[in-house]
């Protein structure tokens, strides 16, 4: 019983201390990249239909995971499959279903995304999620969508703490409206340019001149750099960065997961293309996507005049999807909420601290000091 209230005590010490520290999201701190508009929440769940759902592991002095659910719409996603494309900048990664993507252009699960070691999991979780659902009775095969990036600077990712049960939570929880951002989900034990990072989101809606699409960006961020932030080197100001003093170093190493949502009535060869373009956002915060580095964007569309039905999919059906001279101003919006979502990844984010299983060491990854971003912007006269 003692022992208990010891940890009781702890955690509370723990969660007060956190709460002093302060985040921000970039637009807290006038950080506005591009020249489009955000939508309401600035966040992938401004494309209609879209739902996110986060389940945190935060455990004992060495479990720091977790996993983060993106649902292209709440309907049967198996029964309403939607165009899709997977595509990849390095492919230092372990990413469940791409081939069927690539063959098919088409998604029919939730979207999860993990630590490496939990992708099996999130699979089954995915399986157990899909398999009942009304009107799957006789489905045999499913392509779950699992995407991933390496906790375990952070998390005893060897003791696979996630389980399906776990993991399907996330889906469960998944809604619209604002998404939790920073050390949540499967952002938790996550880690970018040396500081801490996580998951960030950030939405771009054209003028209805060009349509009024929306593009939606959630991004879980571990991969490293020289970060720069709207053109700002704040990596080279904290001198903390990649080749730092000519010195190769693992810190431009680790992955990127970037999930692309639009309403926009996208075929997924212009999917891919809009995928694409969210890696010029990615280039825009000092990665240089480098060998060891899992780079991957997975993009669909929510516009029910390019989904998949079952109908569509049995007859010949009329399908209306936006001509190739239309889509440039989408990839103008989707490298801009990429490379935002960063940005709210790494300033949203709290200093997380673990133990090491094998050599009982402590450590703890720190969040960028936004007291200090927030001077080096003032430096260079842009706030």
């Amino acid at each position: 019983m003692f022992e208990k209230v010891i940890v009781v005590l702890t955690l509370c010490v723990v969660f007060i201390s956190d709460a002093m520290a302060e985040q921000v999201r970039a637009r807290d701190l006038g950080i506005k990249p591009g020249i489009l508009k955000t939508g309401v929440h600035n966040s992938i769940t401004d494309v209609e239909g879209v739902l996110v759902g986060h389940v945190t592991l935060d455990e004992g002095k060495s479990v720091r995971t977790g996993a983060t659910a993106i649902l292209p719409h709440g309907e049967n996603i198996y029964q309403n499959k939607v165009p899709a494309a997977v595509v990849i900048g390095n492919g230092f990664g372990k990413m469940m279903g791409y081939s069927q993507v690539k063959e098919l252009g088409e998604i029919e699960t939730p979207i999860l995304l993990t630590n490496t070691l939990s992708v099996a999991r999130a699979a089954d979780a995915i399986l157990d999620w899909v398999l009942p659902q009304s009107g799957n009775e006789e489905v045999r095969s499913v392509n779950a969508i699992v995407g991933e990036t390496n906790d375990a600077g952070l998390n005893d990712i060897r003791g696979r703490h996630l389980t399906s049960e776990i993991i399907i939570e996330a889906i469960k929880g998944a809604k619209s409206g604002p998404v939790s951002e920073g050390d949540v989900g499967a952002g938790k034990g996550t880690s970018a340019f040396g500081w801490k990072g996580g998951i960030g989101t950030s939405s771009r809606i054209l003028p209805n001149t060009l349509g009024g699409y929306t593009v939606g960006v959630l991004v879980q961020t571990n991969y490293g750099g020289t970060l720069m932030m709207d053109g700002v080197p704040i990596g080279e100001e904290l001198n903390q960065y990649y080749l730092k003093d000519y010195i190769d170093s693992d810190i431009a190493d680790g992955s990127i997961m970037i999930v692309v949502a639009t309403d926009a009535p996208l075929s997924d060869r212009n999917l891919e293309r809009l995928g694409s373009r969210a890696l010029t956002g990615l280039a825009r915060t000092g990665s240089a996507m480098t060998n060891g580095s899992g780079d991957y964007v997975i993009s669909f569309s929510t516009a029910k005049s390019v989904r998949r039905t079952k109908k569509r999919r049995n007859n010949k059906s009329k399908i209306e999807e936006l001509p190739n001279n239309r889509v440039s101003p989408l990839f103008q919006a989707v490298a801009e909420a990429t490379e935002e979502a960063v940005y709210n990844s790494l300033l949203m984010a709290r200093n997380v601290t673990t133990k090491n299983v094998l050599t009982g060491e402590t450590k703890t990854i720190y969040e960028l000091p936004v007291a200090k971003v927030r001077e080096i912007f003032k430096k260079y006269g842009r706030l």
